[in-house]
């Protein structure tokens, strides 16, 4: 066996990538038909749910026994305290992101952006999949392109290295949007790497995710004026939006800064 888990570890990052293409393409079919009624959204939600419990099973009961440096990596979640930092960084994220996005595709061509309107029903559409997005493709998309990939190496070097390619590959899968998506899988697969602990990952791409769903909120009532590119997808939001994007991120980083000054002071007594 351990011969057959060495000769495989080269090609995990790809397998994995097939194994989440697989999974994410069956989770949607429901959804094929475009209808986007409430009974199909709750069809994707129960298959997303299995494949999460499958991917969870693979990761903890095949995964770490065949490669135990993956054991190196947690899946306990953080405190609800640190959970609200990452998601306070996750807007400003968002826009940093929409920003290098628009740059880089207007060095190639012009960026055609027109203002983000919504009727009742695709609003209603919109919400519905902005929920699943929110709080289950996160949880899949990290354990499948983040943590089944890049978890069995020990080397950071190697980690990185790994990360980069999965964070092409994940673009790839969101064809549209494939700048962006790779520039999110590469901050994601990043803290992922640093933070040791997955939960990281996801709650910074549930609360990207949560964002694009609140500017859509935001434009429907009329709060503020929301300039969209759909290819690349492209969220250019008014002043008031960046604004209260960089006030939130400094509530989370001071948020994340006093836990971690908590943990290295409680660390520190225990030791003495």
């Amino acid at each position: 066996m351990s011969k057959i888990a060495t000769f495989i570890k080269p090609l995990l990052p790809l397998l994995s990538a097939v194994y989440g293409l697989a999974v994410i393409y069956l989770t949607a079919l429901p959804l094929a038909d475009g209808s986007g009624s409430l009974a199909h959204e709750a069809m994707t939600w129960g298959l997303t749910l299995v494949a999460i419990l499958l991917t969870v099973f693979v990761v903890i009961r095949i995964e770490r026994r065949v490669y135990p440096e993956s054991r190196q990596f947690s899946m306990k979640p953080p405190t609800v305290v640190v959970a609200a930092g990452l998601l306070l960084l996750a807007p400003l994220w968002l826009m940093t992101q929409g920003a290098v996005v628009y740059g880089l595709t207007s060095l190639v061509h012009t960026v055609q952006t027109e203002p983000l309107v919504s009727s009742p029903d695709e609003f209603r559409e919109d919400m519905l999949a902005g929920i699943h997005a929110v709080l289950l493709a996160p949880v899949l998309e990290e354990l499948c392109y983040r943590h089944l990939a890049i978890s069995p190496f020990r080397r950071r070097r190697t980690q990185i290295l790994v990360c980069v390619l999965m964070a092409v590959l994940f673009g790839i899968l969101h064809v549209r949007n494939i700048v962006g998506a790779s520039l999110a899988a590469l901050l994601f697969g990043l803290v992922f790497i640093w933070s040791r602990n997955i939960w990281y990952a996801i709650l910074l791409h549930a609360g990207s995710n949560l964002t694009a769903a609140l500017l859509g909120v935001y434009s429907y009532f009329g709060l503020g004026e929301i300039q969209m590119c759909k290819a690349p997808v492209i969220f250019l939001p008014d002043g008031k939006v960046y604004v209260a994007s960089f006030l939130l991120a400094i509530a989370g980083g001071a948020i994340l800064f006093a836990q971690r000054s908590k943990a290295k002071r409680t660390e520190g007594n225990k030791r003495e």
